[in-house]
C-alpha cells in the first residue's frame, strides 16, 4: 500500500468503549503518523464531544438500543437501525477505509455489518469478560477478534481470538508522581493511608449511600478518603453537608476527578464499579481494589469481570445489595493490613497484560495493508 491507511472506528455510549477506541486511534497515530482516522458513534451519546475533543472527526448514527420493557416502542428503533444502516453505508462510501474497528456499543453494528458487506476487513475489540450482544452478532464477520479475558472461545470462533488486553488512558500509566507526592497534592497526610472511592462520572447511588452510612466510623478510622460522587448526586449532598456539618475533616467529597492518574498514584485501595477499563487500569498499576458490580448492565457483565479477578486472588468482590452493610467495613479492614494490600497488588498486576493498545494498532495496520 502507498498511501496512508484509513481507518474507521465505530461504537461508544461509554466511557469504557471510548477511552479504548481513543487509545487504539492514538497508537495507529504513533505507528503511522499520516493515518487517516474517523469515528462513527451514536448520535446523543458521550462520543459526539468526547472524540472531537481528541482531535477526531466523527459522524453520528440515530441508533439505539432494544427497549425490553415496552416492546411497542422498537418499531421506532427498528426504523432507526434502517436509517442508521443506510447513513453508515453513505458514510464508509465516503470515506473509503481500509479496516474498520468496532469497540462494542450501539454505533459499531450498523458500521461494521456494512463495511463487512462491502469487503472491508473487520476487527473487533471485546473489552469484557462476557461478550457485548453487538460484538457476537458481528463476530462471523470480523477478521480478528481482540480480547481482554482468557476463554473468550465461549462467544467467538477461536481462530479469530487474540488475547491482547484492553487500551488504557495513557496518562495514568505516564504519571511519575511518589505517592507521597500524590497524597499531597490531593491535600492529605502522606502518613495516613488514603482510601479512594470512585462511582464513575455520574457516580453510584449504592457507593455513596455506604459511604453516608459510616461516616461515624470513617471518622474515627483515622483512614483518608477521596470521595467521588459523582455530578448527578454532588450538589444534593453537598447541601446536605453544609446544613448538618457531618462531613468529617478526613473526608474531602468531590463531584469528578479530573486526574485519575493522581488519585490512583494516592490512594492504598480503591473502592469501584467493575467496569472492564477500570479493571484493566488497576491491573496495569498494580492497584488494590474493591470491586462493587453494576446490577444495572447487559448480562451482569460486571460481575463476570470482577469474578474473573477474585478468582485469582487479584481484587476483592462485594454485592451491590450486601454494599450497604459490608463495604465500608471490609474497605477500612482491608486498608489497614498492608501485607493484604501488597498480596492483591501482587496478584492483579500479574493479570496485567501492557501494550493493548499498539498491539491491536499494528493488526489493525496488517489488515489494512492486506486488504
Amino acid at each position: 500500500m502507498n498511501r496512508p491507511v484509513r481507518v474507521i472506528i465505530s461504537g461508544g455510549g461509554t466511557g469504557g468503549h471510548i477511552f479504548p477506541a481513543v487509545s487504539i486511534a492514538n497508537a495507529i497515530r504513533e505507528l503511522q503518523p499520516d493515518a487517516t482516522i474517523h469515528f462513527v458513534g451514536a448520535e446523543g451519546r458521550m462520543e459526539m464531544q468526547r472524540v472531537p475533543a481528541e482531535g477526531y472527526t466523527i459522524d453520528g448514527l440515530p441508533i439505539r438500543g432494544f427497549d425490553r420493557k415496552h416492546l411497542w416502542k422498537n418499531v421506532a428503533v427498528l426504523y432507526k437501525i434502517w436509517v442508521s444502516q443506510r447513513k453508515a453505508k453513505r458514510i464508509l462510501k465516503t470515506f473509503r477505509p481500509d479496516v474498520a474497528v468496532g469497540v462494542g456499543g450501539y454505533a459499531s453494528g450498523p458500521t461494521l455489518n456494512k463495511a463487512a458487506a462491502m469487503g472491508i476487513p473487520c476487527l473487533l475489540q471485546e473489552q469484557n469478560s462476557y461478550a457485548g450482544v453487538t460484538n457476537k452478532l458481528l463476530a462471523k464477520k470480523a477478521s480478528v477478534i481482540c480480547v481482554a479475558y482468557e476463554g473468550m472461545e465461549r462467544f467467538f470462533p477461536e481462530e479469530k481470538i487474540m488475547l491482547t488486553g484492553n487500551p488504557v488512558r495513557q496518562a495514568l500509566l505516564n504519571n511519575s508522581m511518589t505517592r507521597e507526592q500524590a497524597v499531597q497534592a490531593l491535600g492529605f497526610n502522606p502518613a495516613q493511608p488514603v482510601l479512594l472511592i470512585v462511582g464513575g462520572s455520574l457516580g453510584a447511588r449504592t457507593l455513596n449511600e455506604s459511604v453516608i452510612k459510616h461516616l461515624d466510623t470513617i471518622k474515627e478510622s483515622g483512614v483518608q478518603v477521596m470521595w467521588q460522587t459523582g455530578k448527578y448526586y454532588f450538589h444534593t449532598l453537598e447541601e446536605q453537608f453544609q446544613a448538618d456539618g457531618a462531613l468529617p475533616a478526613n473526608v474531602k467529597m468531590v463531584d469528578f476527578i479530573a486526574d485519575m492518574g493522581t488519585a490512583y498514584r494516592a490512594a492504598d485501595l480503591v473502592v469501584s464499579r467493575a467496569g472492564a477499563g477500570s479493571i484493566s487500569e488497576f491491573c496495569l498499576i498494580g492497584k488494590p481494589v474493591i470491586l462493587v458490580p453494576s446490577p444495572n448492565v447487559a448480562e451482569d457483565h460486571q460481575t463476570k469481570n470482577a469474578q474473573a479477578l477474585v478468582n485469582k486472588d487479584a481484587a476483592i468482590m462485594v454485592k451491590d445489595a450486601d454494599a450497604g452493610e459490608q463495604l465500608l467495613p471490609t474497605a477500612l479492614e482491608v486498608i489497614a493490613d498492608k501485607n493484604r494490600l501488597q498480596q492483591l497488588s501482587n496478584n492483579i498486576k500479574s493479570m496485567a497484560l501492557p501494550q493493548s493498545a499498539e498491539i491491536i494498532a499494528k493488526e489493525v495496520i496488517r489488515l489494512a495493508q492486506q486488504h
